[in-house]
């Protein structure tokens, strides 16, 4: 038995989002201060990486995680 987080896809319907607007896209978080902060304290990562850069630019299956959610960009 693994314990390794699920990966949940979210449709963007296109190509492309910024890290901060999928954040909240995807309800991981509440609200822009929320995003916000959780990017510049480090508790983000992009294909298990921390990333700072709340206007990052996201592409189709770039994996966002925070806390316990793992989350896919899909078209």
């Amino acid at each position: 038995m693994t314990n390794e987080v699920p990966i949940e896809d979210v449709s963007i319907g296109g190509d492309g989002i910024r890290l901060g607007q999928f954040l909240k896209f995807a309800s991981v978080l509440d609200s822009g201060g929320d995003v916000k902060e959780a990017i510049i304290d480090g508790f983000v990562t992009v294909n298990g990486e921390v990333d700072r850069r709340r206007g990052r630019q996201l592409q189709l299956g770039d994996v966002v995680g925070f806390e316990d959610r793992r989350v896919r960009v899909c078209a």
